[in-house]
């Protein structure tokens, strides 16, 4: 089983602030990059999940970067074109 990532325990922190279907509906698609100290890179998979959370899930997300201990740590999402369905093709 893989290690927990700064970005897991941030999600765990979020799963208790938000409604399961909202969770699922924003996080669902989202992977951790990178970690550089100061900043988390989060891959996301679209431009529209990417601004929703910049927009309207930041506070939720603050908040649980200082409740694992990470305050002031700038998340980075990044659109990644990484979609299942492209794989199905015949």
């Amino acid at each position: 089983m893989p290690e927990a990532t700064v970005w897991d325990d941030v999600l765990a922190d979020i799963r208790t602030r938000l409604d399961p279907e909202d969770f699922r509906r924003w996080f669902a698609a989202t992977a951790y990059a990178s970690d550089s100290g100061d900043q988390i890179t989060v891959w996301v998979g679209s431009e529209a999940i990417r601004r929703h959370l910049v927009n309207h899930l930041r506070d939720d997300i603050d908040a649980a970067l200082e409740a694992i201990g990470r305050p002031g740590t700038f998340i980075r999402f990044v659109v990644a074109g990484f979609d299942d369905d492209e794989d199905d093709e015949p």
